[in-house]
């Protein structure tokens, strides 16, 4: 599991083409860590063209973890030209309005990714009794999950 840290939270060789500029979508989704008060979320954004995921983060649903995720992007050297997100204050603080854009239908796709992550990992399912009981594990399992199926 030790290997698991070593992931980039980034598409590995994902480079954008340099002739149209990057439009991503971006959302969170809810999970939690030994008890339901424990929230977990997973931040993450995709290509809106190719609809591949390029970048995730885990923490709290927050401005500072919506900022890790920026700090991601920025590391990778990839700048933004759109932002399709939904109406959470993270995004409306963060991005520029001219940048952002909000609604449903962009974000579908990334919305059917949740419902792939809740479907194949039982401990994402929102009523069951399979929950992770360790933070490391509950993160290691869908960034390894993530890795194998969206990348």
């Amino acid at each position: 599991m030790e290997a698991v840290n070593q992931y980039p939270p980034t598409r590995p060789g994902y480079c954008p083409e340099p002739s149209r500029g990057l439009r991503l979508c971006a959302d969170e989704m809810w999970s939690f860590v030994r008890h339901k008060k424990g929230q977990r979320w997973l931040w993450w954004v995709e290509d809106a063209e190719t609809g591949q995921v390029v970048a995730f983060v885990f923490g709290r649903r927050s401005h500072a973890t919506f900022g890790r995720l920026l700090a991601v992007l920025a590391a990778a050297g990839w700048a933004v030209e759109k932002w399709f997100t939904d109406a959470w204050g993270a995004y409306e603080a963060c991005l520029p309005t001219e940048q952002r854009q909000t609604g449903k239908a962009p974000m579908q796709r990334l919305e059917r990714k949740h419902l792939t992550l809740r479907t194949r990992l039982k401990r994402l399912t929102r009523k069951t009794i399979c929950f992770s009981k360790k933070q490391f594990f509950h993160d290691g399992l869908i960034t390894l999950f993530i890795f194998h199926f969206f990348f």
